[in-house]
């Protein structure tokens, strides 16, 4: 029997193995549903950022990797230290640019293991069997900095994790591969954590074509990669998850989970007012309120929120027009919609507003994105 929940969604697949298609975004089961995470916001641990910048200091460009991220080098592996995805994609950017080594996303990936994700990945390892690990590491993921989505399915002898970089890397395609391959790294380094060295997938599939900058290594992996496919993802036998999970404990993991989701209510808190109002902007992005609309449903002064909004960094245009890139860049390289049909979804009166709209945010055309 195919696995369903409300965390992944899932759809039959053929039993040669053709791609689960991707349907929509987890969302943590303690994760309410007004908690919505802005790009500037920092609230993550520097796990991530931390496992680059080591990799790229010991090719000597400690100080490069950094460069625009906004964080000192002392604060990089500070316990205290809060990062944003807007850090950590800036110092994805910059090791882009800065190695030529072919399998560096991978390795990065690869260097990341269990111990490295505090008590989320002290969660993981007290799960009482592997199944039960793989929904706790959906559910959870939005602690571990998620550069993307992912999703489980499991069906007919397989299990396949589905991987899509979040939306703020689809205007760039290197980008885009670099987050995708530092995250099958990390997958394919958690799971050998959790289910033994000797654990190897399937096979991988990637949506794109085989590229001349980054590569996964086959020696490492330990399975065929196969381009231009409909998804990114993992393929691995089910028999890795009926192995019996020797670390797992059944009266540490509820504890745990407790504890993890206190630290998802923290997460929520150090949204803020920013977080707040994203989440009443994505009630309606059609039709979104008026900034004093918003102060009246936040309950505060329009004075107040403006000065609550300053305080984050933020302006309530920003977040609007932030808001509206990631769903035009998301319609724009996941579906055929046509360019009315989405100016329409984002509340402009036509196209043409909509593309003047986009080349301010983004300094590119619609029909640039859909190129790529």
């Amino acid at each position: 029997m195919f696995v369903r929940s409300r965390f992944c969604c899932f759809r039959e697949r053929p039993i040669q193995l053709q791609s689960i298609r991707r349907t929509n975004p987890v969302v943590p089961r303690s994760v309410p549903d007004t908690l919505s995470v802005g790009i500037a916001d920092r609230v993550y641990e520097s796990t991530k950022l931390a496992a680059i910048y080591d990799m790229l200091a010991s090719q000597g460009a400690a100080d490069a990797v950094l460069r625009d991220a906004n964080i000192a080098p002392r604060d990089v592996h500070s316990p205290q230290a809060r990062i944003s995805l807007l850090q950590l994609l800036t110092v994805c950017r910059n090791a882009v640019h800065l190695s030529a080594d072919r399998h560096l996303p991978y390795r990065i990936g690869a260097s990341i293991h269990i111990s490295t994700y505090g008590m989320y990945g002290y969660a993981i390892l007290c799960c009482p069997d592997f199944r039960k690990a793989m929904d706790f590491a959906t559910r959870y993921h939005t602690l571990a900095a998620p550069l993307a989505s992912i999703e489980f399915g499991e069906e007919r002898g397989y299990a396949s994790w589905l991987i899509e970089p979040n939306s703020h890397a689809l205007g760039d395609t290197a980008l885009y591969r670099f987050i995708t391959e530092m995250q099958i790294g990390i997958h394919i380094s958690l799971m050998r954590d959790i289910m033994g060295p000797t654990f190897a997938p399937f096979e991988i599939e990637l949506k794109y074509s085989h590229a001349a900058d980054f590569d996964l290594p086959l020696h490492h992996v330990g399975c065929p990669i196969r381009f231009d496919r409909p998804v990114n993802q993992i393929v691995f036998q089910s028999r890795w998850l009926d192995q019996v999970a020797g670390l797992g404990n059944k009266t540490t993991y509820p504890t745990i989970v407790a504890l993890c989701d206190d630290l998802l209510e923290d997460l929520k808190l150090r949204i803020g007012i920013a977080g707040r109002i994203r989440a009443i902007l994505l009630r309606d992005i059609a039709n979104p309120p008026t900034f004093e609309a918003t102060a009246k449903l936040l309950g505060v002064s329009d004075r107040s929120l403006r000065r609550q909004l300053q305080l984050q960094g933020f302006s309530f245009r920003g977040l609007r027009d932030e808001l509206r890139t990631q769903i035009a860049l998301k319609y724009l390289r996941s579906t055929n919609l046509a360019n009315e049909d989405i100016a329409l979804a984002l509340g402009f009166s036509d196209a043409a507003n909509f593309r003047r709209a986009f080349h301010r945010w983004t300094n590119k055309a619609p029909s640039e994105i859909r190129s790529q």
